[in-house]
């Protein structure tokens, strides 16, 4: 794998693959479609803007490990937190 972090995102991945089952890739696939669908909703009805957030590097350098190594994006995680905290405006 290349890149800056291809070494890391391998080795994680092995390790992942030798602890998780089969129900862990399932969990995580049905957790991706369901949430698929909500960001397939706001791409074709408006457009997308930016939304910045300070982290310190050492944090966001282990988040993009660990959704790179669960096959998620960190866009898809920032919308589902904030998703269930906030919830939905009312046009959607």
């Amino acid at each position: 794998m290349a890149g800056k972090f291809g070494d890391i995102i391998q080795k994680a991945r092995e390790q992942e693959s030798q602890l998780s089952g089969l129900q862990d890739d399932k969990a995580s696939q049905s957790e991706k479609k369901q949430f698929s669908g909500l960001q397939d909703d706001q791409i074709t009805s408006e457009p997308e803007v930016n939304l910045c957030v300070k982290v310190p590097k050492s944090m966001r350098h282990h988040w993009a490990v660990e959704a790179k190594r669960t096959g998620v994006t960190m866009t898809s995680v920032i919308i589902e937190a904030l998703t269930q905290k906030f919830g939905l405006p009312e046009n959607q």
